[in-house]
């Protein structure tokens, strides 16, 4: 799609489903019968007696007049009957794309069904409008039988469809529908009354009495009743409140509306359509005026501007009903449904008001559908189907379509199979098959490729892609990811989350620049029209200030990143890592600390969440990788959106009053309950003894006493767990290294070894230790010339080039003497798939998929068996002047399939080809971050020494507290904090010049410390010292641009 200029909007024919035809073409006389059909799926085990239920599916008979269809089966209910309704009309020989939705006049169809409103036939029927009609004559005086013309432009749906046949633009403007409305009760003088003026119109002849006492026996008058409801001020510096509707039991709730509002009576009143689901009754109410029910211009959206000063313009309401309001307005939950002839209504509060808001963003449905406003968050990544919980991303994004008027999302899905490769050691090749070729089905805006089944016989892949339109059928987004994943709904799932991932960055800035906003597509391989994408979304600003405290600025802002957090409780030794599924509780205080008042917004009993998703706020996350099961924290952190807590609060008044303190906080009070390891670390630790983990470490401990090396540095590292277990051991290590992509798992293992380090013995020939945050197929200088290199379980987790290129790399420039590389062996996962831990979790798609064996962990992208990892290894041996050996854990490699981790020890050659001076070209920057450093030397110094001869007292507090923090908490807090020995330093170098000077005043010991501090400290810690004396002095802006 071309990013080029604004071009003019073609209104486009809308195209109906094809139950939609038929119910255009049949009406009641199309009936459909779905059955639900139980598959029984074959069993693994052939021996096995019991039969295994498979997923229930549906089946839809559809009877018509001439003939009768039987679709096949399908997941759900709607698709089936969708399925039927092609298949009746492919017998009948109608293409729904060239369907002729108004084959009659639709202006003639439009009178007739005005007409027809008024019939006496219609006032008994289950209808809104008859409802209205039947309102109308309990009022009293004048206004006794008069309808608002508005109600019938917008309260009867088939209205609505004919205004949209006769002039499209109504889908955009629907009150453009009211001048029709008006046009065609103009021509039926001789059924009604009507008034240009007051927008009402009055059948002229009175009801039949008879009709009249039918229509009060059937009805139960409900009596008097007062209705919650919103009002929505236009004035941005006034923020909503709830009011109640009085209706009496023989008033019409519009009067009751139009009170509120400050207007005569209810056909001044405009409605809009219902906000959320169809059904729904929820709408917003304002004040007409003569633009929307005047005859209209082409150029609509300009005249309403010149009508309305920019004053009047009623932001949040316009955002929360996609049309534009111009004044105050009312959001109520009221009106007459399909079902019943009584008055529906059920009241609506501030919380009611905000969370109809955050339903409008990506990240808020999610939260919504987690029951955690303030604590869940949007996840980054989609990893398996048992460790999600909430609204899948399709489901999130089908959603957030339909807040948004949009149509759903149409997926289509690519098979793509494996062909065999033709020579060893090559990468996959893959075979695209066209769906436009083969053939493809079409269920549910889906597009799935007719060759799908076969791929997965096959052990093939999918690919899906996405595309978004608007009502007019403009395509706004569109998403083709290069990932392909080994089961069709990972496929769609990912794809949707892509999309929502960008959509609520977007969301949350929306003045990004153009040219960023492209680029963070492009990243997440979306494509989409400039025009038409701020179109659709032009009226969801006011959402930005919403969601400030979920926004990346937000979580930058350090003033909101846990000062103060208390870990309570004994450690217990279980701890959370990547992949794992944390089970917590959790509670959420509004805190006034002057008053030490405090207030429940939120709590959770049982909250589950995957580590390393992003699933939750950065704060809780942060904080539970610190903790083991059974500890508990408290992590206060600032107010930033008013409106989210809103949307969390029961008591809406008493937290409004609360918000109002200048000292308010939120305090999170989190326990650890448990933590559910990865499937594959479970697999492993039930199957082997010690666990395969466990064996790894050993296998490089066995090499690092034979070679007596010194050095060491873990290619993808991770959290630490290959660096922590070697501490545990008496070797001749004297610098340990590790790197990994992860920041997160990174602080984890700085916590770790940090720890370990100090406390160990063993530890006493470790002199020095550091952690980076980088990339392993990019080049480092810091990263050459090691001793020993190992990449236990990481290049499994790349993609299969990328293992090539990861190969290339450390053999050919970071040239360690040995690399210990180990991978699963695929063919060993057929013994661990037949374990009772496998099954448990299976996820219900892969029962109907006929792989051979699934890959270990979902993270996997690919899965090598001896023969291929040999030839990888071997292949970078040659081409790289290494002999390479190969080994495992797990097993035998004896007996088949050999080992579970297969393992390869690459040794360097004696004549390497290339001197590392002489390698090619390399830009040889420090590509990775120090994330953490440990130096033994300085890790021995006393504190007390350090600032001993002080002569402040408070100098010798505010160092020694300082020094305390980064010696004992190292990058706990979150993921700034800085290089503790350089921070370390500064500070000793500091104090001697205080003392050098003599200077005995806070003033001079402010000025010493400071300049050579703040460019180590993180931003936090500067700030607390700071404002123990030197708050005067600092320039915040300044302190946190160093």
């Amino acid at each position: 799609m071309e990013n080029g200029e604004s071009t003019d909007v073609v209104v486009r024919k809308s195209v109906l489903t094809p139950k939609a035809i038929i119910y255009q073409k049949f009406g009641n006389d199309a009936c459909y019968k779905v059955e639900e059909v139980q598959e029984s799926n074959q069993n693994e085990c052939p021996g096995l007696a019991i039969i295994q239920r498979g997923p229930c599916l549906y089946r839809c008979s559809l009877q018509l007049p001439e003939i009768s269809v039987r679709s096949g089966t399908f997941k759900k209910k709607k698709e089936a009957e969708q399925a039927a309704s092609e298949l009746a009309l492919q017998k009948l020989g109608i293409d729904p794309l060239t369907y002729n939705i108004a084959e009659e006049d639709p202006w003639n169809t439009l009178v007739n069904r005005i007409k027809f409103s008024f019939s006496n036939e219609f006032l008994t029927t289950l209808h809104p409008l008859s409802g209205h009609l039947r309102a109308v004559l309990q009022r009293e005086g004048d206004l006794y039988g008069r309808v608002p013309v508005s109600v019938i432009a917008l309260i009867d749906p088939k209205v609505s469809n004919l205004s949209r046949s006769i002039d499209p633009k109504v889908e955009l403007h629907p009150y453009m529908g009211i001048s029709y409305v008006k046009k065609a009760v103009a021509g039926l003088s001789e059924i009604v009354d009507t008034s240009d003026e007051q927008l009402w119109v009055k059948r002229k002849d009175p009801y039949p009495l008879e009709i009249m006492d039918l229509d009060m026996q059937q009805s139960v008058s409900p009596g008097s009743c007062s209705v919650g409801a919103v009002y929505i001020p236009c004035s941005n510096e006034k923020t909503a409140y709830t009011v109640n509707l009085d209706v009496s039991s023989s008033g019409y709730y519009l009067d009751a509306v139009a009170n509120q509002l400050g207007l005569m009576d209810a056909s001044k009143v405009l409605m809009t359509r219902p906000i959320g689901r169809a059904s729904s009754e929820v709408r917003v109410y304002f004040a007409t005026s003569e633009i929307y029910v005047s005859e209209l211009p082409s150029n609509h959206s300009n005249a309403k501007t010149d009508m309305h000063s920019e004053e009047s313009y009623n932001t949040w309401a316009s955002c929360l009903s996609g049309e534009a309001i111009y004044g105050d307005a009312i959001l109520a939950s009221i009106g007459y449904t399909w079902k019943y002839k009584e008055l529906f209504h059920e009241d609506l509060t501030l919380q009611s008001y905000y969370r109809m808001l955050l339903n409008k963003v990506p990240s808020g449905v999610y939260k919504l559908s987690r029951g955690a406003i303030l604590a869940a968050h949007l996840p980054s990544a989609y990893t398996t189907r048992t460790n999600w919980r909430g609204s899948f991303p399709r489901e999130i994004l089908c959603t957030f379509c339909r807040q948004h008027r949009l149509f759903e999302p149409v997926y289509s899905l690519v098979s793509i199979s494996e062909a065999p490769s033709e020579t060893s050691g090559s990468h996959k090749k893959l075979k695209l098959r066209d769906s436009a070729v083969e053939g493809t089905d079409h269920a549910n805006g889906s597009i799935v490729a007719a060759g799908s089944k076969e791929a997965v016989e096959s052990g093939g892949t999918f690919r899906c892609e996405v595309k978004i339109y608007s009502k007019f059928q403009d395509l706004i987004i569109e998403c083709s990811p290069k990932e392909s994943y080994k089961k069709q709904s990972d496929s769609y799932q990912n794809v949707s989350l892509k999309v929502l991932i960008w959509l609520d960055a977007y969301f949350m800035n929306f003045n990004t620049p153009l040219i960023r906003l492209n680029s963070s597509a492009d990243e997440l391989d979306i494509k989409f029209n400039p025009t038409n994408f701020f179109k659709a979304f032009a009226l969801c600003r006011p959402i930005q200030s919403f969601l400030y405290g979920d926004t990346v600025e937000a979580r930058g802002d350090e003033s909101n990143a846990m000062p103060g957090q208390e870990i309570r409780g004994p450690d217990s030794g279980v701890s959370p890592s990547n992949g794992s599924l944390a089970c917590i509780s959790y509670s959420v205080m509004l805190v006034i600390k002057s008053t030490n008042t405090k207030e429940l917004l939120e709590h959770n009993d049982e909250f589950e969440f995957e580590i390393g998703s992003s699933s939750v706020i950065h704060q809780i996350e942060a904080a539970i990788m610190l903790m083991t099961v059974g500890q508990s924290a408290i992590l206060p952190m600032g107010v930033h959106s008013q409106e989210l807590i809103l949307a969390a609060t029961d008591d809406s008044e008493r937290v409004l009053s609360l918000l109002s303190a200048k000292d308010c906080c939120l305090e999170y009070t989190i326990t650890l309950y448990q933590v559910t390891e990865p499937l594959e670390d479970r697999m492993e630790k039930a199957l082997f003894s010690p666990p395969l983990s466990k064996q790894r470490v050993e296998y490089a401990v066995q090499h690092i006493r034979q070679t007596c090396a010194t050095t060491l540095v873990d290619f993808g590292c991770g959290s630490g767990s290959l660096l922590d277990s070697l501490l545990n051991y008496q070797t001749s290590l004297e610098k340990i290294v590790g790197v990994d992509i992860s920041h997160k798992s990174l602080i984890r293992a700085a916590k770790i070894l940090h720890s370990k380090l100090n406390a160990n013995e063993a530890c006493a020939g470790i002199k020095s230790a550091i952690l980076y945050d980088g990339s392993i197929t990019e080049f480092d200088p810091r990263l050459c010339g090691f001793d020993i290199g190992t990449c236990l379980e990481v290049i499994e987790h790349m993609e299969e080039d990328q293992a090539w290129l990861f190969g290339d790399v450390v053999l050919s420039y970071f040239c360690p003497k040995i690399l210990i590389v180990s991978t699963p062996n695929y063919e060993y996962n057929v013994i661990l798939q037949r374990s009772n831990l496998s099954n448990q979790e299976e996820d219900p798609e892969d029962k109907t998929q006929s792989q051979a064996c699934k890959f270990r962990n979902h993270d996997h992208k690919f899965e090598w068996t001896r023969e291929q990892f040999q030839q990888w290894a071997s292949d970078l041996a040659t081409k790289h002047n290494y002999s390479v050996e190969f080994s495992g854990v797990g097993g035998s490699g004896e007996v088949e399939p050999g080992f579970a981790s297969q393992i390869a020890v690459f040794r360097k050659g004696t004549t390497p080809p290339l001197a590392d001076n002489d390698s090619p070209a390399v830009v040889a920057d420090n590509h990775c971050s120090i994330v953490w450093e440990w130096d033994g030397s300085i890790s021995q110094l006393s504190v007390g020494g350090v600032v001993e001869g002080c002569n402040s007292s408070w100098l010798r507090r505010s160092v020694s507290n300082t020094l305390s923090r980064h010696v004992e908490m190292p990058l706990c807090m979150h993921a700034k904090l800085a290089k503790i020995r350089a921070c370390r330093d500064a500070l000793m170098h500091a104090c001697r010049d205080v003392l050098h000077a003599k200077l005995a005043k806070t003033r001079a010991c402010r000025d010493g410390v400071n300049l050579s501090m703040l460019r180590h400290c993180d931003l936090w810690h500067a700030k607390r010292i700071l404002i123990s004396g030197m708050s005067r002095w600092c320039d915040l802006e300044h302190v946190e641009k160093l």
